[in-house]
């Protein structure tokens, strides 16, 4: 990652370098040939006017017969006796003629046809030899010029790519703000360099205070918030192991039992989700029938009253690696709104080797309803009895944690059916 961005310059430069000597190459070829067919054009009609004129001048002017040039004439519309025949079949204007460089000129005027054949082979070969001296002079400078930008480029971005490598490396519990410092940039560090790095050394020191402080808020939390909890429950456990408490008193203090046991999976959550991501809490190995079970026996007393059967189904025995309390929490919300919102019917809780599914017979929910059911605080009847609207949201927060994704399926009046489904984690 710290190298992507002079990665991206080397290719960027690279592509540029390219292209513009592509652009070079074809830019002067075709100059090299517009020129060399300019010359060839001004050089044959040249020798046509000059014989032309000398013959006007000299009716016994001689046709000059070289290696380089030959000149034929004849009367008009007429063929030279000694024509070759590769110049026979011409028409009037300017003809390349098989062989390097030779072109031949058909110049038909009242005084007669003229026949200029040439070779402009050396002059083809030095024009050639000249482009490609100035393509290859043109290109060296390119590189070179590249190759300087490119360096002078890199030099500027090193700081960010060794801030970026530096921020990469961090850690919440070993973040350094001193490796940020200004004296320790590398390469060319401008103003704006070192205004990023300042604020990466608060950032930092910010990042370690909230560590810390999510630290101690957990620490803390753990031990003050289950401290009164444990108290109320051990009081009431010898309260109800009185044999002369009245009916009315036991049926109180169950209730006390079961909201003290609630509030200790609620913050049995909320101190697993305040944890960070990379820090697990601590696993074991546990039965998931066992914790169906257990949850199904804290939710019977809520359904004291009601025609609703309770049940468990499946002969699945799935077992995780995590914490058992998890599953209880996550399980005993969904249990507990399935028995608020049941008047009668059935309560299911089936076990499956890669799931648990809790189907229920109650009221169910419309799709508006279904849509916003995660939401913190979200209650279709605000002021019907029961809880507060952070089950769901509990629930669904901690299967995204822990890999147990859930899942809502309902109709009005048909029920509902939630299903925790076990993935990797």
């Amino acid at each position: 990652m710290p190298q992507g961005l002079p990665r991206k310059l080397r290719f960027v430069f690279l592509l540029q370098a390219a292209l513009v000597s592509l652009a070079i190459v074809i830019g002067v070829s075709l100059a090299c040939a517009v020129a060399v067919r300019v010359l060839i054009d001004a050089r044959l009609r040249a020798e046509a006017d000059e014989y032309w004129s000398m013959r006007a001048a000299d009716g016994a002017y001689l046709l000059p017969r070289t290696d380089a040039i030959e000149v034929y004439a004849a009367a008009p519309r007429s063929l030279p006796d000694d024509l070759p025949a590769v110049l026979r079949p011409l028409s009037p204007g300017i003809h390349r003629l098989p062989g390097f460089g030779r072109y031949a000129l058909v110049d038909e005027r009242p005084a007669g046809r003229l026949y200029v054949s040439m070779s402009f082979a050396h002059a083809t070969r030095v024009l050639w030899s000249g482009a490609l001296v100035l393509m290859l002079t043109a290109m060296l400078a390119l590189y070179l010029v590249t190759w300087l930008t490119y360096r002078t480029s890199r030099r500027l971005v090193a700081p960010v790519s060794w801030l970026a490598d530096e921020v990469s490396r961090w850690e919440p519990d070993t973040v350094d703000a001193a490796r940020l410092a200004p004296e320790r940039i590398p390469g060319d560090a401008g103003s704006e360099v070192r205004q990023l790095s300042g604020a990466l050394r608060g950032l930092s020191d910010r990042v370690r205070a909230f560590v810390q402080r999510e630290r101690d808020f957990t620490r803390d939390a753990s031990h003050e918030l289950r401290t009164p909890l444990t108290v109320v429950r051990v009081a009431t456990d010898m309260l109800l192991a009185d044999p002369g408490m009245p009916v009315h008193s036991a049926r109180s203090l169950q209730r006390i039992q079961r909201a003290g046991r609630d509030m200790e999976a609620v913050i049995d959550a909320f101190l697993i989700l305040a944890r960070e991501a990379r820090v697990a809490p601590q696993e074991e190995e546990f039965e998931v029938r066992e914790v169906v079970l257990d949850e199904v026996d804290r939710a019977r007393p809520l359904l004291a009253g009601k025609p609703v059967e309770l049940r468990v189904t499946g002969d699945a025995a799935p077992r995780l690696q995590a914490p058992p309390r998890v599953l209880g929490v996550m399980l005993g919300n969904l249990l507990s709104n399935a028995c608020v919102f049941t008047e009668s019917g059935s309560i299911e809780v089936a076990i499956a080797d890669d799931s648990v599914v809790v189907r229920d017979t109650g009221i169910g929910m419309s799709p508006d309803i279904l849509r916003r059911a995660y939401d913190p605080f979200y209650r279709a009847d605000p002021f019907a009895a029961g809880g507060k609207g952070m089950g769901l949201s509990i629930v669904r927060r901690l299967g995204e944690r822990f890999g147990w994704p859930v899942s809502l399926d309902s109709l009005p009046g048909r029920g509902t059916t939630a299903t925790i489904r076990f993935g990797t984690g």
